[in-house]
């Protein structure tokens, strides 16, 4: 099979007609007809079929997008690992953190990225979840870290690689918890609440719970940054919830206490790459580095 053939056939199926695709890579509507033309002769079957003025996938079309997408990902990803291993100095990776993830979480699952065989600089961007998607889809970035898989429908073509799974704690100022006797989650009647923002995983799981629990929160603040929420819970403002695994991030300062903790909120977080079967050394090192901290792992 001649992969021009097939690479034209993935650019008019990606603008979904003839004209478009030939203004994006500047060749004559022609030869973009021809080219096709010879791909269906060799395959034996029609890729495309016409619905009124504008064509459409066949079947077989469908399918060879799909093989298309992989074939032409894998190119990319080729392309990537060679331009980011240059000899002589360092390789550099590049990862996006979502906003949502605790830091300290973030940091334990990098460091094997750095500390590997290689000689490897990290660049590390915080941002949105749609925001690091879209940089990770034009091969700005290598890998991002998140409290959510990719979102259904989302257009971007990434993997989620499942690292591992927490529980919930709930952390107040000590001055605060002292204001209360009943216990735990009862006392989350009494005490002030502070949540994370609507696009965090911990709130979209946790208000179910409270409303099982008949919780009737009295919530004063809400958050997109953890570490600002965090701040505010050290001030004495409210109660507010963390995922286990990085509680103690929370409490070196000693200003704060745990509340109580439990199970039935989970949060997971994801490493979203463009890869299926992961190979890039650095992304390795990330999901190997879940294994020790010894949670499960998969994909």
């Amino acid at each position: 099979m001649n992969h021009k053939h097939l690479f034209y056939f993935w650019k008019v199926a990606k603008a979904g007609s003839i004209a478009r695709a030939a203004e994006a890579i500047n060749v004559t509507p022609q030869t973009l007809s021809g080219q096709i033309g010879l791909l269906e002769s060799n395959l034996g079957t029609e890729l495309f079929a016409r619905q009124g003025r504008s064509i459409v996938l066949t079947e077989a079309g469908k399918m060879a997008l799909e093989y298309a997408d992989e074939l032409f990902a894998l190119s990319a990803e080729l392309e990537v690992m060679i331009k980011h291993h240059p000899k002589g100095r360092p390789a550099e990776f590049r990862v996006g953190v979502s906003d949502a993830v605790p830091k300290s979480l973030a940091c334990t699952l990098l460091q094997p990225a750095i500390h590997g065989e290689q000689s490897t600089r990290i660049v590390c961007r915080e941002w949105q979840l749609d925001r690091l998607l879209a940089q990770l889809a034009v091969h700005e970035l290598d890998m991002v870290i998140s409290d959510a898989p990719v979102p259904p429908g989302f257009s971007v073509r990434a993997y989620n690689h499942r690292l591992l799974d927490s529980g919930i704690s709930f952390l107040a100022a000590k001055r605060l918890i002292a204001e209360t006797s009943a216990e735990f989650p009862a006392c989350l009647n009494e005490l002030p609440l502070l949540l994370p923002g609507e696009d965090s995983t911990v709130r979209t799981n946790l208000l179910p719970w409270l409303e099982r629990e008949r919780i009737r929160a009295r919530v004063v603040g809400v958050f997109d940054d953890t570490a600002l929420m965090a701040a505010f819970g050290k001030a004495g403002v409210g109660a507010f919830p963390v995922p286990t695994i990085a509680e103690d991030e929370f409490l070196t300062s000693g200003e704060l206490a745990v509340i109580g903790r439990t199970t039935d909120v989970q949060v997971s977080y994801f490493a979203i790459s463009v890869e299926r079967r992961l190979t890039h050394p650095s992304v390795l090192a990330v999901t190997q580095s879940a294994q020790r901290i010894g949670l499960p792992v998969g994909e």
